[in-house]
C-alpha cells in the first residue's frame, strides 16, 4: 500500500514539473521567433540598404567619369588662334567653367613647356616650378605629350585644406602637338560640382588617397555618419584614388519600433504573469507545509514541556491544557476542559485562598511576578505550584481569556528548606572555626612572651637563692614585666585585628624597631649559631603599631632561623635590608635555609597551614594580616643564593 502511494505521488509530482516546464518551452519558442523576426527583418533591410548604396556609388563613379571624359574632349578642341588671344581663351574657359564641369582654372602650356595664357590669372604657386626637371607636372606634360592623350597629374595640397589634380590634354593640328591645355581640378568642389543633393542627402562622399587619407569630402554632417561604406576606384584620375560613400543613419520605421516594443512588452507580461502564478502556488504550498511543520512542532514542544500550561475564557472555564499539566494534577485533559470553578485539583484547606486569586486574575488585577499556590493531586498528594498568568489575545487581537504556565517547586521547597537548614549549622562552625582560629593565634602569638617571662622570672628566683644583691634581681623582674605588658598589648592588637576601625597608629622609625627585635632575639640567635648582617636605612618612618611591627619582625626571623637546622654553620646567616623606594619602606630578610617548595607557595599564607611538626601554622597569616592593615604588601621569592627572601613594603608617613 505505501509503494503505491509512493509510485502515485512521484508520477503526480513528474506531471507537475511537466505542467511547470511546458510554459517555459512555449514562451521560449515565442520569445526565440521574435528574435528570429525581428532579425531576418534587420538582415533584410540592411542587405537592401548595401545594394543601393553600391548601385548610387557606381552611379556617382560613371557620373564623374563622364564629366571627365567631356571635359578631356573639351579641351581638346580649343584652337591656338584661342590660346593666343588672351581674350578668346578668356571666352573659352569661361565657356568650360559654365558646365559645372569641376574645373577651377584653364591654362595654355606652348609645346616647349612654357605657360602662354591662365584663367584665372591668379597662377596656383606650384605651377611657378612646374617647368623644374622632375616635378609631377613637368612629367604629365611630357608623358601627355608623348603618348598623344589626356594624362592626369597626381594629387597635390591647394593652401591648407583642400587637394587639386590637373589634367594635361594634347592639343594636335595635322599631326603634330601645337600646345597642351591643362585643366586644374579642386577635389572638393568637383564634388560639390558633380554630386547631386540626393546623394549628398544619403550619404557622405568622399576621396581618399593612398593610406586612407580624405583629400576632399561632401557631407551633411560629419559626426552622423555609420561606420559600413562602399568604395570603388576613381579612375580617372587614378593615382591610387578612390571614391568612399558611407551612408548616414536612417530612423528605423516609427511603426517597426512600435511593433518590436509590443513584442517585447507582450512577452514581458507573458513571463511576468507566469512568474507571478509559480511564486503564488509556491508561496502558498510553502506556507501550507510551514503551517504543517509548524503545528506539528508546537504540538511536540507542549507535549514535551515540564511546564504546565493552561488556558482560560473570561468566565474562567478551562479550555486547553497540556499533557505537563495533566501529569501534574493526575486528570486526564478530557476531564479538565470545559469545566468551570471551583477546580477539581484545588486543595481543600487552601480553597478561599485559591478562589481569591483566581477571580483577580479574571479581573486582571493578578500579581505580575507570579504567584504561589498549593494543587491536589488526584491521589490526594499536596503540591507547591507556582503560577505566571498572561491575557490570551485571539487572532483578531482582542482578549479572550487568560494563559497560565505552572511549573511544581515542590522539590525546590524541600530543596531551599533543607539548605536553610544547612546553613545555619554551617554558620555555627564557622563561628566554633572562628574561634579556634582565634585561640590559635592568641596561642601562638603569647608563646613567645610568656616564654621570656618565664626565663626572666627563672633567672630572677636563682638570684634570690643564690643570695644576689638587689640592683642584680631588680633589671631580671622589670624585663618580665615588660614582657607581661606585651603579652596584654599583643591580646588588645590580635582582638585589634578583627575590629580594624580601632586601631590606632603612631609614628615608628622601622631602623629603631629592627635593631630593638634583633636584640631581643640575640641570645636565641647564638644558641642556635645564627649571625645576622643588616644594612639599615634610618629615618624611615610609617605609621603603624610598633608592637605589631616587632611581633611581625619576630615571627620572620624566628622562620628564618627554623629553616636554617641544616644549613652549615658557616652559612647560617640571616641578611636584613631597609631602605626607601617610590614612597615605600623595603624591608627584606633573607636566609640560606632550605627555601620553599612550589607545591605548598600558594598555601603558605593560609592559616593553620604550616610545614613545621611543631607549628600551628598562624605565624604567616598573622603577618600578613598585620601588614595589610598597615596598608602594606607581604611577599617572598626564592633568594638567588639559596633559601628564601621574604619582601616587607610600608608606606612611609604622609602618603
Amino acid at each position: 500500500m505505501g509503494t503505491a502511494s509512493s509510485s502515485h505521488n512521484s508520477e503526480r509530482a513528474g506531471r507537475l514539473r511537466w505542467l511547470w516546464f511546458l510554459p517555459r518551452l512555449a514562451f521560449l519558442l515565442f520569445v526565440g521567433g521574435v528574435a528570429l523576426l525581428l532579425w531576418i527583418s534587420e538582415r533584410s533591410d540592411s542587405e537592401e540598404r548595401r545594394a543601393t548604396l553600391i548601385s548610387d556609388v557606381l552611379w556617382l563613379e560613371q557620373n564623374l567619369r563622364f564629366h571627365l571624359s567631356r571635359n578631356e574632349e573639351l579641351l581638346g578642341r580649343i584652337e591656338p588662334a584661342q590660346a593666343a588671344s588672351p581674350r578668346a581663351f578668356e571666352s573659352f574657359a569661361r565657356t568650360m567653367f559654365g558646365f559645372e564641369s569641376g574645373l577651377r582654372q584653364l591654362i595654355w602650356v606652348d609645346v616647349e613647356g612654357r605657360v602662354k595664357q591662365a584663367y584665372p590669372s591668379l597662377m596656383d604657386p606650384a605651377l611657378s616650378i612646374e617647368t623644374t626637371e622632375g616635378m609631377p607636372s613637368m612629367q604629365s606634360q611630357r608623358l601627355a605629350r608623348s603618348l598623344g592623350k589626356p594624362v592626369y597629374s597626381a594629387p597635390y595640397p591647394f593652401f591648407s585644406n583642400d587637394w587639386q589634380f590637373e589634367v594635361h590634354v594634347p592639343v594636335s593640328r595635322e599631326g603634330r602637338v601645337v600646345g597642351i591645355a591643362v585643366g586644374i581640378y579642386r577635389i572638393r568642389e568637383l564634388l560639390g560640382d558633380s554630386v547631386p543633393w540626393w546623394l549628398a542627402e544619403r550619404y557622405r562622399i568622399s576621396v581618399v588617397g593612398e593610406g586612407g587619407k580624405v583629400l576632399g569630402a561632401r557631407s551633411k554632417v560629419e559626426s552622423s555618419v555609420m561606420n559600413e561604406g562602399y568604395q570603388v576606384a576613381f579612375d580617372p584620375p587614378g593615382w591610387g584614388l578612390a571614391l568612399h560613400s558611407v551612408p548616414y543613419h536612417a530612423p528605423r520605421p516609427v511603426a517597426s519600433i512600435v511593433l518590436s516594443a509590443a513584442l517585447v512588452v507582450l512577452a514581458t507580461v507573458v513571463l511576468w504573469s507566469l512568474w507571478i502564478l509559480r511564486r503564488h502556488v509556491l508561496r502558498r504550498q510553502s506556507v501550507e507545509e510551514e503551517l504543517r511543520r509548524e503545528h506539528t512542532f508546537r504540538k511536540a514542544m507542549e507535549d514535551s514541556l515540564d511546564t504546565g500550561m493552561r488556558a482560560r475564557n473570561l468566565d474562567g472555564e478551562i479550555t486547553y491544557v497540556n499533557p505537563a499539566f495533566c501529569r501534574m494534577v493526575g486528570w486526564a485533559a478530557e476531564e479538565l476542559v470545559g469545566r468551570r470553578p471551583p477546580m477539581p485539583y484545588w486543595a481543600d484547606e487552601h480553597l478561599d485562598e485559591t478562589r481569591a486569586i483566581h477571580d483577580r486574575v479574571l479581573a486582571g488585577d493578578g500579581p505580575v511576578e507570579g504567584f504561589e499556590l498549593k494543587f491536589k493531586r488526584r491521589n490526594g498528594e499536596i503540591i507547591d505550584v507556582l503560577i505566571h498568568e498572561t491575557p490570551l489575545i485571539g487572532a483578531d487581537d482582542k482578549h479572550v481569556g487568560w494563559m497560565g504556565s505552572m511549573v511544581d517547586i515542590t522539590d525546590r521547597k524541600l530543596a531551599e528548606e533543607k539548605a536553610r537548614l544547612q546553613q545555619e549549622r554551617l554558620q555555627s562552625t564557622a563561628r566554633l572555626v572562628a574561634v579556634g582560629e582565634m585561640a590559635s593565634s592568641i596561642a601562638h602569638e603569647l608563646n613567645q612572651p610568656l616564654a621570656a617571662i618565664s626565663s626572666y622570672c627563672t633567672g630572677a628566683a636563682n638570684l634570690l637563692r643564690n643570695q644576689a644583691p638587689a640592683e642584680q634581681v631588680v633589671p631580671a623582674l622589670d624585663k618580665a614585666v615588660e614582657q607581661s605588658r606585651r603579652a596584654g598589648q599583643v591580646i588588645r592588637r590580635i582582638y585589634s585585628l578583627t575590629r580594624p576601625s580601632d586601631s590606632h597608629f603612631e609614628a615608628v622609625d622601622l631602623a629603631e624597631r629592627v635593631t630593638a627585635t634583633a636584640a631581643l632575639i640575640d641570645g636565641e640567635m647564638r644558641q642556635r649559631s645564627v649571625r645576622l648582617d643588616h644594612v639599615l636605612q634610618s629615618s624611615l618612618i610609617i605609621d603603624g603599631d610598633p608592637v605589631l611591627i616587632e611581633q611581625i619582625l619576630l615571627n620572620l626571623l624566628r622562620n628564618a632561623m627554623d629553616a636554617m637546622r641544616d644549613t652549615p654553620l658557616e652559612q647560617r646567616i640571616i641578611a636584613i635590608e631597609l631602605k626607601a623606594a617610590d614612597g615605600y619602606a623595603l624591608l627584606e630578610i633573607a636566609d640560606r635555609g632550605c627555601g620553599i617548595d612550589a607545591a605548598v607557595a600558594d598555601n603558605l599564607f593560609d592559616p593553620l597551614f604550616t610545614t613545621k611538626p611543631e607549628g600551628m601554622g598562624m605565624g604567616l597569616a598573622i603577618c600578613r594580616s598585620v601588614i595589610e592593615s598597615h596598608r602594606g604588601r607581604l611577599s617572598f621569592a626564592p633568594n638567588p643564593g639559596g633559601g628564601t627572601v621574604f619582601r616587607c613594603s610600608f608606606p612611609l608617613s604622609g602618603r
